[in-house]
């Protein structure tokens, strides 16, 4: 696509963010080109940072007009492109959908309304690449590239451009996404991947481009890593009762970690109980000395406590959920039926 009509091509660029001080000027910045090749205006939905974040984006917004600060008052990523996209879509014909704490190469988004354009997707979404700095974070970036931590989804692995299903979200028709109704508010993790299933429902096409990515930094400690994908199995969960979209057989391995676990503890009665956790520990430090070896990264072991975190947090989320929205239900017929669950 020739810069005539990229400039044509009118796109709103949003930055959910929440406490980005340290990456929100930089980020700003590197999108500099797209808001000069585009006809474009960058929005940044901030959730009420308290680290000086506004401050810097009023300063930056002050010199130049495609910038502007939007106040998020529901905090999560969903509410915050809900709301940029009501307040200024009429204007544009593209979305596209820039996280705060990844790293984009210079021509991202130019790149990503040329596969559009060239295609006539919906939705344009793209790999995603993890890496680290300290040693937990090499680690997770490690298990979160590999299948062990990826299960093979070609969004985590990359691939040759296709037709998908589902991908890490880049660029969207807006009319597409007000179709379908935008983003879910009740998801606060797995919102992408529950807004792409009414799309496919709807006969929205989505392509995967292998012509740009971006990169990913992961949680730098167990803690927080495993916080996230509790978080990320609860919305997987919520994905499953709403639509009733059962987990493929990569996510459903991953399922039993929680289970097994508990399961245990049954071990004080017989010690077979121990066996499929057994299994599954042993299987994960297998591949990462595996991974090690094949890949001379001496963060292979490491990697595989990180997988382990991650397995375990996301089959708990996903139990947690599925079991409270059972409760719920079960509190809910009590109350109609007048007696006490």
């Amino acid at each position: 696509m020739t810069g005539e009509t990229l400039a044509s091509v009118r796109c709103l660029i949003v930055i959910p963010c929440l406490n980005e001080a340290e990456h929100i000027g930089p980020l700003i910045d590197k999108l500099g080109g797209a808001l000069e090749a585009l006809d474009s205006m960058l929005v940044v939905v901030d959730g009420g940072s308290t680290d000086g974040t506004r401050e810097i984006v009023r300063e930056i917004a002050s010199e130049n007009p495609k910038v502007h600060l939007l106040d998020n008052p529901r905090r999560i990523q969903s509410a915050a492109v809900n709301l940029a996209v009501a307040t200024f879509g009429a204007q544009y014909d593209y979305l596209i959908r820039i996280d705060a704490h990844g790293q984009y190469p210079d021509d991202y988004c130019q790149v990503l309304v040329d596969e559009a354009t060239a295609t006539g997707a919906d939705s344009v979404v793209v790999a995603m690449q993890t890496i680290g700095f300290g040693a937990f974070q090499k680690a997770t970036a490690f298990a979160q590239n590999s299948k062990l931590g990826n299960g093979g989804a070609r969004h985590r692995v990359g691939a040759t451009s296709h037709w998908a299903d589902h991908g890490h979200h880049a660029l969207m028709r807006i009319a597409a996404f007000q179709a379908v109704g935008g983003y879910d508010e009740a998801f606060s993790h797995n919102e992408d991947a529950e807004l792409d299933y009414r799309l496919n429902r709807a006969q929205y096409r989505i392509w995967m481009t292998a012509k740009t990515s971006m990169i990913y930094y992961p949680r730098a400690s167990a803690g927080p890593l495993f916080r996230q994908y509790f978080a990320y199995g609860r919305g997987r969960a919520r994905n499953v009762l709403k639509h009733r979209a059962w987990p493929s057989l990569r996510q459903v391995i991953p399922l039993s970690v929680m289970p097994v676990t508990a399961g245990a503890l049954l071990a004080i009665i017989n010690w077979a109980a121990v066996i499929p956790v057994g299994f599954w520990a042993l299987a994960c430090l297998g591949y990462g000395f595996w991974m090690a070896i094949g890949q001379r990264n001496a963060y292979g072991p490491l990697a595989a406590i990180s997988a382990m975190v991650m397995h375990f947090a996301w089959s708990a989320g996903f139990w947690r959920e599925l079991f409270d929205f059972r409760g719920r239900r079960m509190a809910a017929y009590g109350a109609n039926a007048g007696v006490t669950p």
